[in-house]
């Protein structure tokens, strides 16, 4: 396989990995607190050619050689945190926080954060309670790493610290159950996208390296970090962005097609002429 179609080869593979995750986009349009993801390329190694002494004459100015590049190839796969459309559910289940912060839910017991608040509550075993969980049944987490469980038949109220009390339908006293567990994003280059719309660390990164618990930040940091009730965030992909940006790349697809084509043209040319 000549160098031109080995070029084209692995631009194509590197197109359609983009075009993937703009459909995956696109798709995700409507899902609560998604982030839309964005790839970056980095060129496969490059090589030089060299050209005989001849070829440096008096007053070049490029340096002798030729350069070959081998294409590019998907590099990261980066989620884009900034903030999505809020909309009013007037729901009380239904949380967001304002900020670069996320929610931090137990699956199995291991941790995982998100941005999708449309939260509500799950009957505990034996109904010793109502526990806040995701719509699949993950459970909310509290300061303590421990499920937030609300008394039966309550209702929870939830101020902007993440902080849940229990109000009884019956009118008994209020009752405080804990604090969500909420966390600001540092460095989101070390979180790793996951299924059910889910972050967790990359492998080897410590939660400290890419996230803060907001409990532990100063009361102007925690400002920045608002826990809202009743309202939810969008995903923030913009439609018409993405579907120009899946033009382009489509259009470079067949770029690479033709060139694949015509390369394999030649290289059949070349065979008869040597035959």
């Amino acid at each position: 396989m000549n160098h031109s179609m080995i070029n084209a080869s692995v631009s194509m593979n590197g197109l359609q990995q983009k075009l993937d995750i703009l459909a995956n986009n696109i798709a995700n349009i409507n899902t609560v607190g998604y982030k839309r993801k964005d790839a970056s390329f980095q060129e496969i190694l490059t090589s030089v050619k060299n050209q005989p002494e001849k070829f440096q004459l008096p007053g070049r100015m490029t340096p002798s050689g030729l350069q070959l590049g081998w294409g590019a190839r998907l590099s990261q796969i980066s989620s884009d945190f900034t903030q999505g459309p809020v909309e009013n559910t007037q729901n009380s289940l239904d949380l967001m926080v304002q900020g670069d912060g996320m929610f931090e839910i137990l699956v199995d017991g291991k941790p995982y954060w998100t941005k999708s608040g449309s939260f509500q509550l799950s009957v505990m075993p034996g109904n010793q309670g109502l526990a806040l969980t995701t719509k699949d049944g993950h459970y909310v987490s509290g300061l303590n790493g421990e499920p937030i469980i609300l008394p039966p038949n309550t209702q929870p109220k939830i101020d902007e610290q993440g902080n849940v009390v229990a109000y009884s339908e019956t009118g008994a006293r209020p009752v405080q159950v804990g604090r969500i567990r909420v966390v600001q994003i540092e460095r989101p280059q070390l979180l790793e996208a996951v299924g059910e719309n889910f972050y967790t660390l990359k492998a080897g990164i410590e939660k400290g390296q890419a996230l803060r618990d907001a409990a532990g930040l100063t009361v102007q940091e925690q400002g920045k970090l608002k826990v809202m009730q009743g309202y939810l965030e969008q995903s923030n992909v913009n439609l018409p962005d993405e579907m120009t940006e899946l033009i382009n790349v489509q259009r470079a697809f067949q770029l690479s097609s033709r060139a694949v084509t015509s390369s394999d043209s030649m290289m059949g040319l070349a065979n008869n002429l040597r035959g």
